[in-house]
């Protein structure tokens, strides 16, 4: 265990990342965001698959105001990018990773769940960016992954009026993929984990590391990325072997 405040477990080929500061509705300090830095820096190899998910009533209220320190220009910066280092080892690391959302899902805790490449919401979940009605402004990554979710125009409207998304809202604006009644959050994920992890590696990564890069790119780029991607995929023996099992019937068709 690398601090009591993040739990983890490995289950099958699955790794659970649990924030364990209830009474303080999950809100982040510099210790977790280390330790999520850590932890995802170092997942073994046998996992295919993590999820990250909130003890006690909420997801994550956000950054630990409480906690803050009194900072210059350049030591703010400094913060701000080792928020950026940690939750980057989340989207660029090994393996896919969810999010399991209930309750709180604010400020620092949507930069953590929008680092994350899927998002299971509860039905008790709620959204917002309360950093423009506290003078502040985001510094965890919301500013660059949070308008690829829900767009520049829904952000922005959430920064200056502190708008609150509810679960249904957030699900259709594209803040979670699924939307799941309470409590089924953790089955949802690991359903899909195991989904995920039967996946071709390659493409587990391409969709992590490369897709990513394709999007922000020109037109002509991301052609060139994508053939590059796609003629590397179908060369791997595994996806040989899953066409081959395709075209003798033996794989499941889609809807299946």
């Amino acid at each position: 265990m690398i601090n009591p405040m993040v739990e983890t477990n490995i289950q099958d080929d699955i790794l659970l990342v649990r924030l364990n500061r209830p009474k303080k509705r999950n809100a982040l300090n510099d210790a977790i965001i280390l330790a999520l830095e850590k932890i995802f820096a170092q997942v073994p190899t046998t996992v295919k698959c993590a999820i990250v998910y909130g003890e006690g009533q909420h997801f994550s209220a956000g950054l630990d105001l409480s906690e803050l320190q009194e900072r210059d220009a350049v030591e703010g910066l400094m913060h701000s990018r080792s928020w950026h280092r940690a939750l980057d080892a989340i989207q660029f690391g090994k393996v896919p990773v969810i999010a399991v959302l209930h309750g709180a899902c604010v400020g620092g805790g949507l930069e953590l769940a929008s680092a994350c490449h899927i998002r299971v919401a509860e039905s008790s979940t709620f959204y917002a960016l309360p950093e423009g009605q506290r003078g502040i402004f985001v510094g965890g990554g919301a500013s660059v992954r949070v308008p690829k979710l829900i767009g520049l125009a829904r952000m922005t409207d959430m920064m200056l009026t502190g708008r609150v998304y509810r679960a249904e809202e957030g699900e259709r604006v594209g803040l979670a993929q699924y939307l799941v009644a309470e409590g089924e959050g953790l089955d949802k994920a690991i359903e899909l984990a195991h989904k995920i992890g039967a996946n071709a590696p390659m493409t587990n990564y391409a969709l992590m590391h490369i897709l990513p890069k394709i999007t922000d790119s020109t037109q002509e780029v991301g052609m060139m990325m994508e053939s590059l991607t796609a003629a590397i995929a179908q060369n791997a023996p595994e996806a040989k072997s899953r066409l081959q099992d395709f075209l003798d019937g033996k794989a499941k068709k889609v809807g299946e």
